[in-house]
């Protein structure tokens, strides 16, 4: 079972290239300040504009630095049902490796059952427990609570990132899923609504910034110390709101420049963001206290 937050981690680069020394010290930060879970090579790690082999020395990096300190779920899914598999494995021999992230296929807008078939042949051939992860606001196509509910049964899909902020659909997986299929939010500004009504946590963006606070909102929610998560959710919206202004994560890349700790550089057709957004990013900041 997959509890509390989780990161998805900002894939920094320098020059062109993947900066493995401030991935290094970014992924053993979010431990060291109380991070449940890490997530390299998801959307916000821009995992769509790296190669396969560099997407494969993110999630062997993040590995060794974790070093079995925290699950990690590696992003691994593409609109590519046999690629998908195919890197899967990959990610899989290499170990350290708790569970493949693997997205809903976009472009291709196949319909529920093509998405039922494509992650069965994942989770039947990858060789790692599968998070299917639900984000429609890229995919274009949505799951639908029956078709979750009817991938919940498989055996080696253990798990949803729901980021589609529907609170109905979420609702209706929760009510639906068996015990052991955690349901997380894919989305910070929903992610105590979620908990409050049965899930499980979060993957975050604005965890990159502070996972101690996602970690203990998630918590404080699922202990029923619900006047401290909603003080919490509040900052957390309030750093959302700024960390989604723009493309995502031309913002957090924006913030963690500031903080110091990696270039804002980003893959074309991102950008590193302008004089406008900064000052936004360095206000929010310095209202989190954060800066």
């Amino acid at each position: 079972m997959l509890n509390g937050a989780f990161t998805a981690l900002i894939t920094p680069f320098k020059n062109g290239e993947v900066d493995f020394e401030s991935l290094k010290a970014l992924v053993d930060r979010q431990i060291q300040d109380g991070i449940d879970g890490l997530v390299p090579c998801g959307t916000t790690g821009e995992a769509s504009t790296m190669s396969e082999g560099e997407r494969l020395a993110v999630i062997k990096t993040t590995v060794e630095v974790n070093n079995g300190r925290v699950p990690v779920i590696a992003g691994t899914g593409s609109n590519n049902t046999a690629a998908s598999v195919a890197f899967t494995k990959e990610v899989a021999e290499m170990g350290g490796v708790d569970a493949a992230l693997v997205v809903v296929p976009y472009y291709n807008k196949p319909g529920q059952r093509g998405l039922v078939t494509h992650f069965t042949t994942v989770a039947d051939q990858g060789g790692l427990p599968v998070v299917l992860y639900n984000v429609p606001g890229r995919t274009v196509i949505s799951m639908t609570a029956e078709t979750v509910l009817t991938l919940a049964k498989h055996p080696n899909i253990i798990a949803i990132k729901e980021a589609s902020a529907n609170m109905t659909l979420d609702s209706d997986i929760i009510a639906g899923a068996p015990d052991d299929f955690a349901v997380l939010s894919g989305d910070d500004f929903t992610t105590f609504h979620l908990v409050a009504t049965g899930g499980h946590g979060c993957i975050s963006v604005v965890s990159n910034l502070a996972p101690g606070l996602l970690s203990e909102l998630v918590a404080n929610v699922r202990s029923g110390n619900i006047a401290q998560a909603q003080r919490q959710h509040f900052k957390v919206t309030a750093l959302a709101r700024v960390l989604f202004s723009d493309a995502n994560p031309v913002p957090t890349k924006t913030a963690a420049r500031l903080l110091g700790w990696c270039s804002d550089e980003a893959r074309a057709p991102l950008y590193t963001g302008d004089e406008e957004l900064e000052q936004r990013v360095k206000a929010a900041l310095i209202e989190a206290e954060l800066l």
